[in-house]
């Protein structure tokens, strides 16, 4: 069965591209082409964006009441449900992503948004009245914000689409996707499930293009919202041009998070959990805890725990159930964590597991050795720059408050944990570091609860009832008493 796509989904149907340009679909792993889909242009851009105007504007989805779309999204969630094994090998064969990791979030966690998100919605403020300072009620609604250009990253494509797209219907936003050109496929299949579940023509429209043409999107006098996950750089310059036309924007971006072991600390459990907090997707991950703070007394012995953790994880094919650790999504992403690693070299730190080089037994994709720096100073790029790839920086300190300080010396704030056999203490701790989502001996994502970051993390939330609110506008009406 052939994945080649050759049209776009616009306006409720399959529309031919405007150009007849392709993007090629490789796989990480054998560098193999796997599929070809159209490469977008401005002019899909524009029938898309003109699609969900026309759904906005003048159909029925805003129109609907609550119940009414939550009654859609709710078939959606099953025909979702019953295709996951089918979204988790996309995701694997597209950008390289473990298929333990796919199985466990790239194709479940979307789902589980879904539905949070319906349960959010079916008890939503949609329309409250309260009493006003003059005695007299005032009837509050949430109405949707208009046309949402979603624009999701690579690393866990249909995650980060669920969390704009599903809270943006909900609310009776109408929809343009624009997904990465390396992660294409998952949302062919997701586009199916949204026809076959009744979701009404243009409501939500999907067109697969480069930086190039997402600008073009993101400046669109037709959109009136902007959802983008994806780098700090990118995110400063789409709220530039969101800005300058006062164009309604949430930014969930990048991240160089901490680890703090405290002493008392059970340290099995410790590295047992930072092998997923930190090497998540293979390092692809804005919320991966790469930063390990250890006290100056116990450093010698986490580093050596973790060295041997991670020195022992299996790297290769995705598609094999034993593999940790999976290639980089593209050779640009294999060379950028290589330099890295050689520049922690030149900055004076310490390797003590990995290192460049092809892992042992692999000939061909786009893989990286685990890393893990020791003797890391603060100050270092490995450790203020977001890698996105398999590199760990063990960083020393003094005492609590130092490794707290050290914690805050970032230009991010995206997440974070302490590992700690006194909860008390963790939660203090938690309470001190400025970051969105914080873990106190383990790390997860609540759909139940809001998530995103302080400083150059991002702008706003998703997840919870936050993350739903982001997606109207409020509406004050003042009544008779």
């Amino acid at each position: 069965m052939t994945l080649d796509r050759d049209a776009f989904y616009i306006d409720g149907g399959w529309a031919a591209p405007v150009g007849s340009n392709l993007l090629q679909v490789v796989s990480p792993h054998s560098e193999e082409v796997v599929a070809t889909v159209p490469e977008g242009s401005a002019g899909d851009i524009d029938a898309a964006v003109a699609a969900a105007r026309r759904a906005f504007d003048e159909g029925p989805w805003p129109r609907m009441s609550p119940a009414e779309r939550i009654a859609v999204i709710e078939a959606f969630s099953g025909l979702y449900a019953a295709r996951l094994g089918e979204m988790a090998d996309l995701i694997t064969l597209e950008m390289g992503s473990p298929t333990s990791f796919s199985n466990l979030a790239q194709a479940p966690a979307p789902w589980m948004q879904i539905e949070a998100f319906l349960t959010i919605a079916r008890e939503f403020p949609w329309e409250s009245t309260r009493v006003g300072n003059l005695g007299t009620p005032v009837m509050v609604r949430h109405e949707p914000v208009g046309v949402v250009a979603a624009i999701p990253p690579w690393n866990v494509p249909q995650f980060t689409i669920m969390s704009k797209v599903v809270p943006a219907l909900l609310a009776g936003c109408t929809v343009v996707v624009k997904p990465a050109p390396e992660t294409p496929l998952d949302t062919y299949l997701m586009a199916e499930l949204l026809q076959e579940a009744g979701v009404p023509a243009g409501v939500v429209n999907i067109v697969t293009a480069g930086r190039e043409v997402g600008e073009h999107l993101v400046s669109h006098p037709g959109v009136d919202k902007v959802a983008f996950t994806g780098s700090t750089a990118a995110g400063r310059k789409i709220a530039a041009i969101c800005g300058q036309q006062l164009k309604r924007v949430s930014l969930e971006l990048g991240g160089k998070s901490a680890a703090i072991v405290l002493d008392d600390a059970d340290l099995a459990k410790t590295i047992e959990g930072l092998k997923f907090t930190a090497l998540m997707n293979s390092g692809q991950a804005c919320v991966a805890q790469t930063r390990i703070l250890a006290s100056r007394a116990n450093y010698a012995t986490v580093v050596d725990a973790l060295a041997q953790a991670v020195g022992a994880m299996v790297v290769g094919d995705p598609a094999d159930p034993a593999t940790e650790i999976g290639p980089m999504v593209a050779q640009r992403q294999q060379e950028r964590v290589e330099k890295y690693i050689a520049l922690g070299q030149e900055e004076g730190a310490r390797i003590v597991t990995g290192g460049n080089g092809m892992p042992e037994g692999l000939d061909t994709g786009w893989y990286v050795r685990p890393t893990v720096f020791a003797d890391v100073d603060n100050s270092m790029r490995i450790a203020q720059e977001e890698i996105f790839g398999p590199v760990l920086s063990v960083i020393p300190y003094d005492d609590v408050d130092d490794a707290v300080r050290i914690a805050n010396d970032s230009d991010y704030g995206l997440a974070g944990t302490v590992w700690t056999g006194d909860q008390e203490a963790g939660l203090d701790v938690a309470r001190r570091v400025r970051a969105g989502t914080y873990g106190v001996n383990t790390y997860t994502m609540d759909f139940a609860a809001p998530f995103g970051g302080f400083k150059a993390s991002g702008i706003g939330r998703e997840f919870g009832a936050e993350g739903l609110g982001q997606y109207t506008e409020l509406k004050s009406v003042y009544l008779e008493g």
